[in-house]
């Protein structure tokens, strides 16, 4: 063999073993309050092209689970790779760096490792959490109408000092995507793709739809046929605690949503059908963004993850929104595509075993090689990404606080999820349930206390204890809202 071609093999060699080392970019899709409605897991009516493409690319994960179904524990969690109960922190209200200063969040550990940090949209959800960490920072936007009879409804319950003002629960202007926030942040991943595409980056793109208010271009909404969707069984399991479902307020707190009772057909209906508008946009907006990673040849080196907050009713349970232990709620949708120079690259697989979205940390640790990263709560799932079978966790955990007093602690072990509601201070048991998750997302029949179930009840019993020891108090660093 002569010199030449030596020196082409060896060169060919040298540079597959550098692509291989070279540290991947990762880009995020953080989207809000959106459930496993998408056609890859298997949605009858979610037209959703894009990330079923991406599932495609890489692991769609089955059976993955939040922390706490709402957004700013859940969020917190992911950042920071520690669970609601390690932070103590449950509300909405507290922001992170109010009563955690030393915490060592993602964009801080990525950026201390040279990476170039981009937070565009929603991505914790106190912006001024870590805004001074990121080396890209796109803020986000507040809920915005388009159509003229609303802004002027705007205007007029401004006037007469309504608190908070809050417009319709859906609208559907006839507007390019960019009219509306969750296509202005595309837009602005897109530019900002450009400006590093000779940097490592850690980006977040965090799309507020399908959030409350379901707001969406009309073309989206075009999509579907109002009539077509089914309502969903307004059954409630029977001995359930009383608090075991939220009262819904946040949808109730909308132009136009009843304060009591049941919401009739026909709103119901309005309803699933601008949820669904909204995760059409969406999915859009992830087309655009990946696309340009195709253009600038940075998808061979880049990671996408998917992945929502927390779940999701749409009329479940004649219930609304996320904000309980309900399995529709804390289970979401988490797609992981490699990087195309990964050796072990693994595409169009689905994953049945139990994660967690604070296991994200662990898993960008030591697929990117960061230094110095702290202890977290989660693990890395890498080998789960690189044989999707493998046998994993038995089980994944969440909580829901009902104010400091009540804590609602959940675990499910794939197929059965066992909640118990607690005295906070002393692990009393003021409720419990026991559902069977084998084939559905939601169950009508609590069988806890159901003798035919008891060894079942039981064992999920002693997993829940594992992780909730009644002799633990719960951290409690929740601060009055001011």
């Amino acid at each position: 063999m002569n010199k030449s071609v030596m020196l082409f093999i060896a060169t060919l060699v040298f540079s597959s073993l550098s692509a291989q080392e070279e540290k991947p970019n990762v880009l995020i899709f953080y989207v809000d309050d959106l459930r496993a409605e998408i056609g890859a897991y298997g949605s009858k009516t979610a037209i959703t092209p894009n990330i079923d493409k991406l599932a495609k690319d890489g692991v769609l994960f089955n059976k993955a689970y939040v922390q706490q179904a709402i957004c700013a524990p859940s969020r917190m969690s992911t950042l920071t790779g520690l669970r609601p109960e390690t932070l103590g922190i449950y509300s909405i209200f507290t922001p992170l760096r109010k009563v955690h200063k030393e915490v060592v969040s993602l964009p801080q550990l990525f950026n201390k490792n040279g990476y170039k940090t981009i937070s565009i949209g929603k991505v914790y959800h106190h912006s001024r959490d870590d805004k001074n960490v990121w080396t890209t920072y796109f803020e986000k936007e507040k809920n915005s109408y388009l159509k003229p009879d609303n802004i002027a409804l705007m205007k007029r319950l401004k006037k007469e000092g309504v608190k908070p003002v809050k417009g319709p629960a859906f609208e559907n202007a006839d507007v390019l995507d960019e009219v509306y926030k969750d296509g202005r942040a595309a837009k602005y991943a897109i530019e900002t793709l450009y400006k590093v595409k000779d940097d490592n980056f850690l980006m977040f793109v965090g799309l507020s739809k399908p959030h409350l208010p379901f707001n969406a271009p009309k073309k989206y909404w075009d999509l579907y046929n109002k009539n077509d969707f089914k309502i969903p069984s307004r059954t409630k399991p029977e001995a359930i605690y009383r608090l075991a479902l939220s009262p819904w307020g946040e949808l109730k707190g909308y132009h136009g949503i009843p304060k009591k009772g049941d919401l009739n057909d026909d709103l119901t209906r309005d309803l699933i059908h601008g949820y669904h508008a909204s995760i059409s946009y969406i999915d859009a907006q992830i087309g655009k963004v990946i696309k340009t990673l195709e253009d600038l040849d940075l998808k061979k080196n880049t990671m996408i993850i998917f992945m929502s907050d927390n779940g999701y009713k749409i009329g479940d349970y004649a219930s609304w929104c996320k904000q309980s232990n309900m399995e529709i709620d804390v289970r979401v949708p988490l797609i992981i595509s490699r990087e195309n120079n990964y050796k072990q690259r693994v595409t169009n697989k689905t994953s049945n075993a139990l994660v967690e979205n604070v296991d994200i940390y662990s898993t960008l640790v030591e697929i990117c090689n960061l230094k110095n990263a702290p202890v977290s709560d989660g693990k890395s799932i890498l080998p789960v990404l690189n044989k999707p079978n493998k046998k994993w966790d038995k089980v994944a955990y969440s909580v829901y606080a009902r104010g400091k007093k009540i804590m609602g602690v959940t675990t499910t072990d794939g197929n059965w999820r066992y909640t118990e509601w607690r005295n906070s201070t002393t692990h009393e048991i003021l409720g419990a349930e026991l559902y069977e998750h084998k084939n559905s997302l939601v169950s009508y029949v609590n069988l806890y206390k159901n003798k035919k179930y008891k060894k079942i009840e039981q064992k999920m019993r002693t997993l829940l204890e594992s992780q909730f020891p009644k002799d633990k108090p719960f951290l409690q660093n929740d601060q009055p809202r001011k």
